[in-house]
């Protein structure tokens, strides 16, 4: 580093004899040196000049003296470091620039080799300084790219950490939530382009806030569809239930700003949402130059089929057995042994209740059919009717009595 330093003094001789003193040192390219005459010649000359790092500054001199310019520099947004040079004796004016946040200061006649010295110490605080704005502005450039993906708390931890610092690539056992609008394309293409940027803003926003309340990491965010993970990058032993109730309060959360929406004429579609836990690939996937905390595998692929799958059966969440048998208390009915797109082997399906719903007569109803279709018992055909029939807004009731008044039997179906 090249320290550039301002000398203002009015003395005639002391340029030169500066020059002198450190012509080594600039002549290695350690020091750069500027000089001006009075306070009013170095404002100019750090106007000129804003590379400068630290002013030598006398006291009286025509003009503006020096304990006037220290003020002025003392109110500038880039405070320079500042060694006040005084007659020997002088503890008035010296108390009166340490007061106005000088670094130091020297007496007359100036001893060099004080003088190299005090440069010395006042170039090691002005590093320190440099490094400690660095390492800030690193903190708020991570904190920034953290805070796309992480609650304000853990974002605030995990940029105090360090970077990379537990947001490596790892294999992790996961809880995945993938959410999607329902005709989500047909709006794009007719909806003018302000009022969707709007429109994805507020709800993209809002979703947001609910996954950090659960204290969930937001994975990536493709236009309407978000992915969440739980139990990444920290430990979280009840990843699961955390899941359910996030996948609740986001369902919620989405009813609520489609009937607003609604409400002022805009065919906001529903949300679907689908969760899965398991093992899957985590961590910082961006490289050196961009953070991108995502994950990879298997389970994340499920997740996104149990997504889709809600179009099919009707449902707005639908969640594999995996969730729901590691989630505490967890309430909801079966939907039925799925065979997910792209795969060969069924997966155990549920779809979560919230406990009012889950506590209705209804729920006790749909459970008894469910079972009786699972047995192969001709009797399931009857009861999804007349549940059907008292509840015809319950979509996964009409789905098995479709697929059973079309030949089908059992609990197990395909998906495309």
């Amino acid at each position: 580093m090249t320290a550039t330093i301002l000398f203002v003094d009015d003395e005639p001789d002391l340029e030169a004899l500066v020059l002198q003193k450190f012509r080594r040192q600039i002549r290695e390219g350690q020091l750069a040196l500027v000089f001006a005459r009075d306070g009013l010649e170095a404002l100019e000359s750090l106007e000129q000049n804003p590379q400068v790092d630290m002013v030598v500054s006398d006291i009286n001199m025509p003009r503006m003296d020096g304990l006037s310019l220290l003020a002025k520099l003392q109110e500038a947004e880039d405070k320079k470091s500042t060694i006040i040079v005084s007659a020997y004796g002088d503890m008035s004016n010296i108390r009166t620039a340490m007061n106005r946040g000088a670094f130091d200061f020297l007496t007359k006649p100036i001893d060099f080799a004080d003088l190299e010295a005090t440069i010395g110490k006042t170039i090691r605080h002005i590093e320190m300084l440099r490094d400690v704005r660095r390492r800030q502005a690193e903190a708020e450039r991570a904190h920034a790219a953290l805070s796309r993906h992480f609650s304000p708390e853990l974002a605030r931890r995990l940029a105090a950490s360090g970077e990379g610092e537990g947001i490596e690539v790892q294999w992790r056992d996961v809880a995945t939530i993938f959410t999607d609008i329902t005709g989500f394309t047909s709006l794009v293409e007719t909806a003018p382009p302000e009022t969707l940027g709007k429109l994805l803003n507020e709800y993209v926003g809002g979703m947001t806030e609910v996954v950090f309340a659960h204290e969930g990491t937001v994975a990536k965010i493709i236009g309407d569809a978000i992915q969440v993970l739980f139990n990444a990058p920290g430990d979280q032993p009840d990843y699961a239930t955390r899941a359910v109730a996030c996948a609740h309060e986001l369902d919620a959360w989405a009813e609520d700003f489609r009937a607003r929406q609604s409400a002022m004429g805009v065919a906001f579609g529903a949300t679907r949402i689908g969760i899965h836990a398991g093992p899957a690939l985590v961590g910082n996937f961006g490289g050196n130059r961009f953070f991108d905390y995502t994950a990879y595998g298997d389970s994340i692929n499920i997740a996104a089929r149990l997504e889709a799958a809600n179009k099919h059966l009707g449902t707005r969440i639908c969640v594999s057995a995996s969730v729901a048998e590691a989630a505490e208390n967890f309430r909801g009915r079966p939907v039925g042994e799925l065979t997910l797109r792209g795969r060969s082997e069924p997966l155990r399906a549920f779809e979560p209740l919230p406990p009012a719903r889950y506590e209705a007569p209804e729920t006790a109803l749909y459970s008894e059919a469910f079972a009786k279709m699972a047995a192969g018992d001709a009797a399931a055909m009857p009861a999804f009717a007349a549940l059907v029939g008292m509840h015809a807004d319950d979509s996964l009731a009409g789905f098995h009595l479709k697929r059973l008044l079309n030949g089908a039997k059992g609990i197990r179906m395909q998906l495309e």
